[in-house]
């Protein structure tokens, strides 16, 4: 029951982190059948381009043994290897350009799907893969009756259609029994073809069937649900919580340095109680008054408090003040338009001390 009220909930597609990780993680589609379909394919080529060749290579191989059966020797355990031998050498001959083609067109039919990958978790022994009970739950769930129902139509389609075409070559097999024997094997050869193309034809609609079952029950165990994209998302960009916390500490470490450099201001200009901007000037260092320190209301007071405990001119000029904390950053020299309103400060500073 949890687990039916687990997968409706899962009604989000899923995110492209989820299909990348699980590509990763060897859960992709595949279709089974395309392999089948691309084999019989491939049986059909060779009929159709190496079986004429083949069968009278294969007939010249073994006609030693056809003409003159009684010209090899069998007397000892040695001759019946070696007939033996020359005998399977032959048929090997015979069968090995099929079965490289049928294995290249399996093969190409599985890379052409997907790409194929290294996946340690896939190929790591798993208890759920020989468990009775988990054998159980894949023979008889949905994949188990759909692979069922998939045998049943590929075996009823391929029986159809070689019972309809073996009664259209009926006729042609009985004359077959009254015709020189040499044109048996292009008969039987030219049956087979028809009898392989249409049971391909008959398959293709299932195969076309499964490549789109196959994805689209891919992307339906990979859906998501709303709090799965919230937590995947909280995974991938940081918890809300925790990087309002990290941004709070990098804050209260910029502002105690900066009133860590308070005392080394040659005057703060503040507005009586809301804004404070503590400014350097020295010559040497920059031709223009340095931002030290700014801060507002708190921040304002604690800038002043350590003005006046170091001994700093503590200046109040409201605008002048609210228009440097706007305009200016910190560890930045004022702009070119404060500069007379500043050097005025300065001026008066300077020719007071003296």
């Amino acid at each position: 029951m949890a687990e039916d009220t687990d997968k409706e909930s899962k009604t989000e597609a899923a995110t492209e982190k989820r299909v990348r990780d699980a590509i990763e993680k060897g859960d992709i589609p595949f279709s089974r059948e395309a392999p089948v379909f691309a084999s019989i394919l491939g049986f059909l080529l060779a009929l159709a381009f190496f079986a004429r060749g083949q069968t009278a290579q294969l007939a010249q191989d073994l006609s030693l043994l056809l003409d003159d059966p009684r010209g090899f020797r069998l007397e000892s355990g040695e001759d019946a290897t070696m007939l033996l031998n020359q005998v399977a050498l032959a048929a090997g001959r015979f069968l090995l350009p099929f079965l490289l083609l049928l294995s290249v067109c399996s093969l190409a039919a599985s890379l052409l799907q997907n790409l194929p990958r290294l996946v340690g978790d896939r190929i790591a022994p798993k208890w759920s893969r020989v468990s009775p009970m988990a054998g159980l739950s894949r023979i008889f769930g949905l994949q188990g009756q759909v692979e069922f129902l998939k045998s049943v139509v590929k075996f009823l389609s391929v029986s159809v259609v070689a019972l309809l075409l073996l009664r259209s070559e009926r006729t042609r097999a009985v004359n077959a029994m009254f015709v020189d024997p040499s044109q048996l094997p292009e008969l039987i050869l030219t049956v087979a073809i028809r009898l392989v193309s249409a049971v391909a034809i008959a398959i293709i609609v299932i195969v076309a069937g499964d490549l789109v079952w196959s994805r689209l029950r891919w992307q339906r165990s990979l859906r998501m649900s709303r709090q799965d994209i919230k937590d995947e998302h909280k995974q991938s960009e940081g918890d809300p919580s925790v990087k309002a916390r990290l941004r709070s500490l990098a804050q209260d470490r910029a502002r105690n340095q900066m009133l860590a450099n308070v005392d080394r201001a040659t005057v703060v200009i503040a507005n009586p109680t809301h804004f404070a901007v503590a400014l350097r000037y020295e010559p040497a260092e920059n031709p223009a008054p340095l931002v030290l320190a700014k801060g507002q209301d708190l921040i304002a007071l604690r800038i002043r408090a350590i003005a006046e405990e170091n001994g700093i001119a503590v200046i109040e000029d409201k605008p002048l003040a609210r228009s440097l904390y706007e305009a200016v950053q910190v560890d930045q020299t004022i702009p070119a338009e404060f500069y007379r309103a500043v050097a005025q400060i300065l001026f008066f500073l300077f020719a007071r001390a003296r």
